[in-house]
């Protein structure tokens, strides 16, 4: 006759098991979560309805001339806020144009192409980049890069004068300071948002994708595009889109090398100004009207990084249903 032992009896369920107390702890950290949701909602309802107040002074002084108008003296108690928003415009798209082909490389290079033994330091460096305070680009700019750039913008204007467009594009004179210096400085600060976000996004890609390429023959530019791009697309627009709301919203180091000159230019490599610049400028000497239209500048400032958010979510809502 065998002996047979029985199977260990399980441990009895704890007090956290029970369905009850489950139940409970469910709606507690619901209720936890949504609440947090609320307060980042009230808390930039306070915000805009704060500044609004404070900005409305000048909105109703200069009505919606402050949205459209090109001149800005405070001395005449004039306020146009269109060249700002051009030059905020203008510096952010120069710096994605710039940013974003060396950021998806980067994430690449450091997802799929890079050996083991670089991945991590490269990937430190990267990292390393996006914890350089402000200030610190806006000074290596305007001591070290306009000067430089000086040179290269008196050539690139004299190369490209024969062509009608060009000509008027890179005309000079130029100090070094201007739009396009701006738009350098402030690619350099968001490669490392947008490398460090698409980078998380290719890790996502399931290996099985990348290897039914390569199995169908595939070279690896194929593979990153039949199976990595088409997976990640989401993603990395959302981090173009993160990218470009820290271009148009960084003040300290726009505000050292754009130049600072309220002029609507189709120079690029002319002076300009940004919101934020101006802000940072003429906020510390302002007072009564003045001070009202630099907060207005916040305001549109403000309402201008929503509407890119909004857009972001619009445009990967409609690709993952695509997808």
């Amino acid at each position: 006759m065998t002996l047979t032992t029985a199977p260990p009896r399980p441990p009895a369920p704890g007090p956290l098991a029970s369905p009850q107390r489950a139940g409970r702890a469910d709606r507690a950290f619901r209720a936890l979560t949504c609440g947090c949701g609320l307060v980042v909602l009230v808390i930039l309802t306070l915000i805009a309805v704060s500044t609004t107040s404070k900005a409305w002074a000048a909105f109703t002084h200069n009505g919606f001339e402050f949205f459209t108008s090109t001149r800005w003296a405070p001395s005449a108690g004039v306020f146009g806020s269109l060249p700002f928003l051009y030059g905020t415009v203008i510096t952010a798209v120069i710096a994605l144009v710039l940013a974003v082909p060396v950021s998806i490389g980067l994430a690449l290079f450091l997802s799929d192409i890079a050996p083991p033994r670089l991945r991590r330091p490269v990937g430190s460096l990267v990292d390393l980049l996006a914890a350089v305070p402000s200030v610190v680009y806006g000074l290596w700019g305007v001591l070290v890069l306009a000067p430089w750039l000086m040179g290269v913008y008196r050539r690139i204007g004299d190369l490209t004068s024969p062509i009608p467009v060009l000509s008027r594009l890179f005309a000079g004179p130029s100090t070094g300071r201007g739009l396009f210096t701006a738009g350098i400085i402030l690619a350099l600060m968001v490669v490392p948002i947008i490398t460090s976000i698409t980078r998380e996004v290719f890790d996502t890609v399931p290996a099985s994708a990348k290897e039914a390429a390569y199995a169908l023959g595939s070279t690896r530019w194929e593979m990153v595009r039949a199976s990595i791009f088409p997976h990640s697309q989401a993603g990395m627009i959302g981090a173009v889109m993160l990218g470009l709301g820290r271009a148009m919203g960084e003040t300290i180091a726009a505000a050292l090398v754009i130049g600072s000159s309220p002029q609507i230019s189709a120079k690029l490599f002319g002076s300009g100004d940004s919101m934020a610049a101006v802000i940072a400028n003429q906020f510390g000497e302002s007072d009564g009207l003045h001070r009202s239209a630099l907060i207005g500048l916040g305001v549109e400032l403000f309402a201008l990084t929503i509407v890119v958010n909004i857009v972001a979510r619009l445009v990967i809502a409609r690709n993952k249903r695509r997808a």
